[in-house]
């Protein structure tokens, strides 16, 4: 099992003019991956083409290595969990979740055993003869998490299983639910629209536009190595700002910005006189004593346990959100400070690519 894996090769799927997979090629191993993107942006017709309840129009899905584009979901060896827990109000957890057992027609005492592994894995024991009304929104969850593993897929799709859950809760699932794939060791594709699950969970991810892979990678190369513009603004609610390009060389540009130089990466050398936009997450900003970066005053500091996010009047006019510890000076507002970064912590993209 540890080999399976899912391989999409040119897959095109569109609804009428809108293209909702766009010539998709991907390859996902026995890690946890993570389908993110905004709301329309393709991940969940990709989720469904993966599980076969959506046929595309072109292209291939390969599952373990075997083509099974044209075969029903049954077929393909994967599991699937939904938004909604989709539970049998009027059966009891053990019934719910060896369901689909029942459905492939395996035999009552595989049945047994099979419950046995899966409620242990996923801590439901002592729960099985319970309905899903007499259970916590927790255990709901566990149960359509242990329905869909506990036929042994070759691969689980998730597809945003979290998003009805509190925010509490909502952690401590996301914590379970990547000790599963680590102790099982299939592939866990996970679509989500909130960039916190994706990062915190996922080995590797996709971020998705207009039914287009915009980047695939690592988790932390797409937080700090942004190939696009979309990208850049998506992931980790930077700080955004125009400038004119006033010299680049080995992909650092000097940007003039409302008067100010400032300097930051770019995917390749950009003309002189190129009016571009240019990203800096918050935790990038560093906060100095005036003189030493662009000059502002503290608006207002919003504490947030371990740290706090800083509002900063800029002189030059605008704002820029800056993020670090909390420190009780900086809440006095009105206190005046200056901003700059290292060049590699902004990225920036000539305007309208």
């Amino acid at each position: 099992m540890g080999d399976s894996a899912v391989v999409l090769e040119g897959v095109t799927k569109k609804f009428g003019a809108v293209s909702a997979a766009d010539n998709i090629t991907l390859n996902v191993g026995a890690e946890f991956f993570a389908l993110l993107g905004p709301s329309g942006s393709g991940k969940t017709t990709m989720l469904r083409i993966i599980a076969g309840l959506e046929r595309p129009d072109t292209g291939r899905v390969l599952v373990d290595g075997v083509d099974v584009t044209a075969l029903p979901p049954y077929k393909r060896g994967v599991g699937m969990v939904f938004q909604d827990f989709l539970l049998f109000p009027h059966r009891t957890v053990a019934e719910n979740i060896i369901f689909p057992l029942r459905m492939q027609g395996i035999a009552p005492e595989e049945r047994k055993k099979s419950l046995a592994w899966i409620s242990n894995l996923v801590r439901l024991e002592g729960l099985e003869g319970r309905y899903p009304h007499q259970l916590s929104g927790g255990q709901k969850q566990r149960v359509a998490l242990a329905r869909g593993l506990v036929s042994r897929p070759k691969l689980l799709l998730l597809d945003e299983p979290l998003a009805n859950l509190d925010r509490e809760l909502r952690k401590e699932m996301e914590i379970e639910i990547r000790r599963f794939q680590i102790e099982l060791g299939i592939p866990f594709i996970y679509v989500t629209h909130n960039q916190e699950e994706a990062l915190t969970m996922s080995d590797r991810m996709a971020v998705m536009r207009a039914g287009k892979l915009e980047q695939v990678g690592g988790n932390l190369d797409l937080y700090h190595d942004p190939k696009s513009q979309f990208v850049a603004s998506f992931l980790g609610a930077p700080n955004s700002f125009g400038g004119i390009v006033t010299a680049c060389d080995a992909n650092v540009a000097s940007i003039n910005w409302a008067g100010r130089t400032v300097t930051a990466t770019t995917l390749s050398n950009i003309a002189a006189g190129t009016p571009v936009r240019f990203y800096i997450k918050s935790e990038k900003v560093r906060l100095s004593e005036p003189g030493q970066g662009a000059p502002g005053v503290v608006r207002d500091a919003i504490f947030k346990g371990q740290y706090a996010d800083y509002i900063i009047d800029l002189d030059q006019g605008g704002q820029i959100i800056v993020s670090g510890p909390p420190k009780a000076e900086l809440f006095a507002k009105g206190l005046k400070v200056a901003v700059d970064w290292a060049a590699g912590d902004a990225h920036a993209f000539a305007e309208g690519t």
